[in-house]
């Protein structure tokens, strides 16, 4: 049989305190959850912002038997199934979804929380099978949860879950690996395919780390080939599971992807999210910078006042990013016991100390040569943050500080030479000195003064509780230790990484999410839209400038917003409209040629009726001119401007064009005479229509769903039926059952050429058929896509 990741030791306790253990940590876990459990603070920024209103979403469509694989409400149609954090296939927040229509703040909270525990527990069922000290498993476990980019960037959802998969999926591998077991290694798969739908950087680099932990164990096995051959079904299992589990949906994204705005990042572009050097200082000093607000009080890298006495860094990197504190207990006992006296490199715990440096070396990034190496592994330029490795840094620190109690709590640890102990003490002397130091030079003792104060406190406090732990584990009460260093680490985790601008503010903030709002904006929004509802008019709204949680409102409220906030949008819309990741500030709005301001063809056709902006709109629109939109009312958070102009969702017209479209989206001008309520341009020649006059024809909305639309169309004399909404090769037509060809139209639109006579023409999107057929035209064959539809 293989081994484990690590060796248990060869002497184990009877009896190893699982049911203790577990409540000692849900009972730290709820203490340390409690102000965003309770209600009094949620996670803010981009939990809400972005995740929340993906989250309402999903349970909205889900609840009114909708499907959630594209949304109409923001950049005016999206493709969720393809986006990575729309959290479709986020089981956490799926399950919420399923039951809960509307889930309110605590909801999608207690998830991103609720991970944090799952994995925590799987932590101390690693110690659990290797019969590592109980107090060490509650160390360990506390400081996943609560400690690092854990506490810190809890706001970064997606992150925060691979995190968690990251943990459980640990544990799963150790298991198959030491049982030689199919099911744990199918297990593992499985949850590591999860991990791996986060398709950020934490999961990435995830996956090294456990494929590199796995080639460590069988490699330090005593009898390695032995190892390697009963590792063999397990690992298969795995990676079947993992298969399963993530391809489709990673196809689906890397498709996305390759017409998306993203862009690639190269190695200096990555270097800007470097984690510096003197961050490392926060292993020691939680907010020695003033992370924790307010903003005013930070100061270090790359912040002003650091850049005026240290030089321009060019670092892009949001203060909580670089914050490592995980309890001084874990972080004391990592530099005395493990690194000065040197028990990390037991062989047990070799390979994980191993894994710990090179993720810390690639989280400091341009800082190290070791990143030139790292950068060109297979993926790694697909992000632009190195620091958002402190993620698994802070995981596998947790790990090895859990261990270092172990060796302390069963009388294992090494003891201290002389010069040792003068190392030890000069480490901790000389990080306080520094500290000082760079305070001074910055001017900013005031705030650093108190964090190494209140570090100096936590450091007497675990002291006194490590000497006192060990002196009742050595007597046989290994449960009551594990109480007293659990509390004592509550007690750190709570005062030096507990709630703070970057994590928790007052849930009022977002009373504009709340599904039942009551903001005036928003009623008012959807009082207009209702207004100016008719067969063929879907009047779309846009929320500019008025703050960072506004843009995705609109995916909570049932608008058609034209903008919003992701990352990842279509890279065809983004070029059309100017449309960026976020529109939080004013100078954020930005036009394009082909839609240089609201007043422009392309705002009209859009639909673009009603604009929300947080300052006058001609502070945002430099082009308009008086009249240009009027101004309807200015509620509380905003101006709103009505655009007249704005087109039907639908229109049926006779005549249609070549066009090319790549000229018009670059020069941003529209051929001659061109007028869309009586002409559709396409991107190929289009069939002369029949001589004579042609006869007036209507086009109403008989259904409109999140990935279909009906149109009821009486043509007397044929023609087309354009679509306002945006082209993606993934949806498909038919008139009357039958199958028709769908045309992208005026550049950035649907249409479908309909018969003489009525009909009724429905829009579907087929995400699983267009994906078929993209994977035949890349592998050079043209397969027809399979019979049905995966509406």
């Amino acid at each position: 049989m293989p081994p484990p990741l690590y060796d248990p030791d060869e002497t184990q306790p009877p009896r190893w305190p699982l049911a203790g253990v577990v409540l000692i940590v849900c009972l730290a876990w709820f203490a340390l959850s409690w102000p965003w459990l309770s209600g009094l603070v949620t996670i803010p920024w981009d939990a809400k912002a972005h995740f929340y209103p993906q989250l309402q979403f999903l349970a909205g469509s889900w609840h009114k038997g909708l499907s959630a694989f594209w949304t109409p409400n923001v950049f005016a149609g999206s493709p969720q199934v393809a986006d990575p954090q729309s959290l479709i296939f986020s089981p956490p927040f799926a399950l919420i979804a399923a039951l809960n229509p509307s889930p309110d703040f605590s909801w999608s909270d207690g998830a991103v929380l609720g991970m944090l525990l799952a994995g925590a527990l799987c932590f101390v069922l690693l110690f659990k099978d290797r019969g590592w000290h109980p107090a060490g498993a509650v160390v360990a476990a506390l400081a996943f949860a609560f400690g690092a980019s854990a506490a810190w960037r809890i706001q970064h959802i997606g992150q925060v879950l691979s995190l968690g998969y990251f943990a459980v999926t640990l544990l799963l591998v150790s298991r198959a690996l030491e049982r030689g077991s199919v099911l744990y290694g199918l297990a593992a798969g499985i949850v590591a395919g999860f991990m791996v739908l986060g398709r950020d950087q934490v999961a990435l680099l995830g996956v090294y780390a456990l494929a590199g932990l796995v080639l460590a164990a069988i490699a330090m096995d005593r009898r390695p080939w032995q190892a390697l051959r009963t590792s063999l079904l397990p690992l298969l299992a795995g990676v079947i599971g993992a298969v399963a589990v993530a391809t489709v949906p990673i196809l689906l994204t890397a498709f996305l992807a390759q017409e998306s705005n993203r862009p690639a990042i190269d190695f200096i572009g990555a270097g800007k999210g470097s984690l510096h050097p003197a961050a490392l200082l926060t292993g020691l000093f939680a907010n020695l910078y003033g992370a924790a607000g307010p903003l005013e009080n930070f100061w270090g890298a790359p912040s002003p006042g650091w850049e005026a006495r240290f030089g321009a860094l060019e670092l892009y990197l949001a203060r909580n990013m670089s914050q490592l504190y995980l309890g001084l207990l874990p972080a004391g006992l990592i530099l005395t016991i493990g690194i000065v006296r040197g028990a990390l490199w037991r062989r047990e715990i070799r390979a994980l100390s191993l894994a710990a440096l090179l993720l810390l070396l690639f989280a400091l990034g341009r800082y190290t040569p070791a990143f030139r190496l790292l950068f060109e592994l297979p993926g790694i330029d697909f992000y632009r943050r190195p620091a958002d490795a402190l993620f698994l840094v802070g995981a596998m620190l947790a790990l090895l500080g859990g261990y270092l109690t172990h060796l302390v709590m069963s009388d294992a640890a090494p003891r201290a030479k002389p010069w040792q102990r003068l190392v030890e003490i000069g480490l901790f002397l000389g990080a306080t000195l520094l500290a000082l130091w760079l305070a001074w030079t910055v001017g900013r003792l005031d705030v650093a003064a108190v964090a190494i104060l209140t570090a100096g406190l936590c450091g007497v406090l675990s002291l006194g509780a490590l000497v006192a732990a060990r002196g009742l584990s050595l007597q046989g009460a290994g449960l009551t230790a594990a109480i007293v260093l659990g509390a004592t680490l509550t007690v750190d985790l709570a005062v030096n990484n507990g709630p703070s601008e970057s994590t928790a503010l007052p849930a009022g903030m977002y009373e504009v999410l709340r599904p039942d709002s009551r903001n005036d904006t928003i009623a008012l929004l959807k009082r207009e839209t209702a207004r100016t509802a008719a067969p063929d008019r879907r009047d779309r709204i846009e929320l500019a400038g008025i703050d960072f949680h506004w843009p995705n409102a609109s995916l909570i409220h049932g608008l058609d917003n034209t903008l919003g906030y992701n990352p990842l949008r279509l890279g065809l819309y983004s070029k059309a409209t100017g449309a960026g990741d976020h529109v939080a500030l004013p100078d954020q709005r930005s036009f394009s040629p082909l839609m240089p301001s609201y007043r422009s063809l392309l705002a009209d056709m859009l639909g673009l009726r009603f604009i929300a902006t947080g300052v006058p709109v001609e502070q945002i629109d430099k082009a308009l001119k008086p009249g240009d939109l009027p101004q309807i009312a200015r509620t509380k958070d905003a101006y709103v401007y009505e655009n007249p102009r704005a087109l039907p969702r639908v229109l049926l017209v006779a005549d249609a064009a070549k066009a090319d479209f790549d000229q018009i989206l670059a020069s941003g001008r529209w051929p001659e005479r061109f007028d869309p309520r009586r002409q559709v341009l396409l991107d190929r020649e289009a069939p002369a229509r029949p001589p004579g006059p042609a006869l007036p024809g209507s086009a109403s909305i008989l259904d409109y769903g999140t990935t279909e639309v009906a149109i009821a169309v009486d043509a007397p004399s044929g023609g087309y039926l354009v679509l306002n909404d945006v082209y993606h090769p993934w949806w498909r037509v038919s008139i009357d059952e039958r199958p028709a060809e769908l045309l992208r139209a005026n550049v950035l639109f649907r249409a479908v050429a309909v018969p003489p006579g009525r009909s009724t023409v429905r829009f579907t999107f087929a995400p699983l058929q267009g994906l078929y057929a993209d994977v035949g035209r890349r592998l050079g064959a043209r397969p027809s896509p399979p019979a049905g539809s995966d509406r």
